[in-house]
């Protein structure tokens, strides 16, 4: 059994136009430093936008 911190985890996507939280994505937290960027649907919008990891508040 590994100790400490999960090697996963879970991450919110936010809608770079309207600050939505529109998405939970699972992501290798342990040893990446990038932050995720994905073209996602928004609902709010009806289109396609860019969608950035970020801390749910």
């Amino acid at each position: 059994m590994a100790k400490g911190q999960p090697a996963r985890g879970y991450v919110w996507l936010q809608c770079t136009e309207t600050g939505d939280f529109n998405y939970r994505a699972s992501k290798r937290i342990k040893g990446n430093p990038y932050k995720l960027e994905l073209m996602k649907y928004s609902p709010r919008l009806k289109k396609h936008t860019l969608h950035k990891e970020s801390k749910k508040k």
